[in-house]
């Protein structure tokens, strides 16, 4: 065993897979539609501006990193004590704590290098000032299930603010439209729906173990009558993003009707939660849903910028 790994594979490959990076999808896309939304407005394509196309990619995955870390870390010992999640890398030993911390300590001071980066490239100091709120509430949401079940609301918040920072990095007179708002309340309440709904796994570990959620509060049948209401929500306020924007015409209202559909299966085929589907639900169907909102979305932008 050297320094670099632990067990069979490196610990940068087991870091990964334990925090589950690939799923970094479900915000990239509406920020990366966010963002070409808003620089459209200033007559411009994102990706024609490389760096800037950059810096959102690495604040995205950076954050994302923190976030995963910090609730690893947070949740070990929980961890430990649950059937469903004693295998991830801290709770099994795979990974130590001292690198765990030492990965978001980096991936920390790398979020606010690169948010810096708006400010040296573009003369926006908008995303450095505000680093460290974005990283307060990236944090402070894995200990949210210790104190109140709205925990499932400030995962959404986490994620729902991905679309308003990347406006405030691009082109931050477009924050004043209603359109990044409704896109960061239809991906809240999309994220924090899914949750509830994940969250039913672990219903008689959270009140044993005296955590909150919405499933340990309301059971089975409340838990999915709040996610169906927070997914109604969540197209409402897709729908209004696609009425209010001009630059979103077909392609987008085809990812609209595509999310209606999906949001549909995804609750079907958690009616009864005993039947094992609940890991199909949550990363498969929302997996579409953010890679159809984004690209559709952005194909839209491409074709509809004026003079482009």
């Amino acid at each position: 065993m050297t320094l670099a790994t632990t067990g069979s594979a490196p610990r940068w490959l087991m870091l990964a897979r334990d925090i589950k990076l690939s799923h970094s999808l479900f915000a990239l896309p509406f920020a990366l539609l966010a963002a070409y939304l808003a620089a459209s407005h200033q007559g411009m394509l994102l990706h024609r501006r490389v760096v800037t196309l950059g810096l959102i990619l690495g604040c995205m995955v950076t954050a994302r990193t923190v976030a995963m870390t910090v609730n690893r870390l947070a949740d070990r010992e929980l961890d430990a004590a649950n059937p469903r999640t004693a295998g991830r890398a801290l709770p099994s030993g795979r990974l130590s704590v001292g690198y765990m911390r030492a990965v978001t300590l980096s991936c920390i001071a790398a979020f606010v290098l690169l948010s810096a980066g708006f400010w040296w490239r573009e003369g926006n100091p908008w995303p450095v000032t505000l680093s460290p709120a974005a990283l307060a509430i990236l944090i402070g949401y894995s200990y949210a299930k210790r104190w109140t079940a709205a925990c499932h609301l400030l995962l959404g918040l986490a994620l729902g603010i991905s679309p308003l920072a990347a406006v405030i990095a691009v082109n931050p007179d477009y924050f004043l439209s209603p359109v990044p708002w409704l896109l960061g309340a239809m991906v809240l309440c999309w994220v924090a729906g899914f949750d509830v709904i994940y969250a039913l796994q672990d219903v008689e570990f959270d009140r044993q173990a005296g955590l909150h959620s919405i499933p340990a509060r309301l059971g089975v049948a409340g838990s999915l009558g709040v996610s169906r209401g927070l997914h109604l929500l969540c197209f409402l306020a897709l729908l209004a993003v696609w009425r209010l924007e001009p630059r979103l015409d077909g392609a987008f209202g085809a990812a609209v009707i595509l999310v209606a559909g999906l949001l549909i299966l995804e609750h079907w085929l958690v009616r009864d939660p005993t039947t094992g589907r609940i890991r199909m639900a949550f990363f498969t169907v929302n997996g579409v849903i953010s890679l159809a909102v984004g690209a559709l979305g952005i194909i839209d932008v491409l074709r509809l910028t004026p003079g482009l």
